[in-house]
């Protein structure tokens, strides 16, 4: 009988783990064929579903350059897509998508401020 408990237990944990894989900081920083005006990072977590995190552009022009921005929004259920809505203090918004692959993350513009590029591609920074 505690065999069958054992067994239940761990077959749980095993259907309720996910994969989160848009967790970690991504960043066009070692982005060989995106454009060197600027660098977009971003830092999220993802938890149920749902993103939370904090993204910033640099660039020596200051018209590119933001300030830190605030990340929400959430993955699709089969967890390859994120929808995601960036905001500045001043209360301006843009909205993405985030297509993740092994180590890379797209990032496509939807609409919004023009505070980040239309589109780009991020790399894994740290975990």
């Amino acid at each position: 009988m505690k065999k069958y408990i054992l067994l239940l237990l761990l077959i749980s944990f095993s259907a309720h783990s996910q994969i989160n894989k848009f967790t970690g900081t991504w960043s066009t920083e070692n982005c060989k064929n995106c454009s060197k005006e600027y660098i977009l990072t971003i830092s999220i977590a993802q938890s149920n579903g749902k993103i939370i995190g904090t993204a910033e552009v640099i660039s020596k022009n200051t018209e590119l350059s933001t300030d830190v921005m605030e990340v929400t929004g959430y993955a699709s259920t089969l967890g390859e897509k994120a929808y995601i809505t960036l905001k500045t203090k001043n209360n301006l918004s843009t909205n993405a998508v985030l297509y993740a692959n092994e180590s890379t993350l797209q990032f496509t513009k939807r609409g919004g401020s023009d505070l980040v590029p239309k589109e780009t591609f991020l790399t894994k920074l740290y975990e």
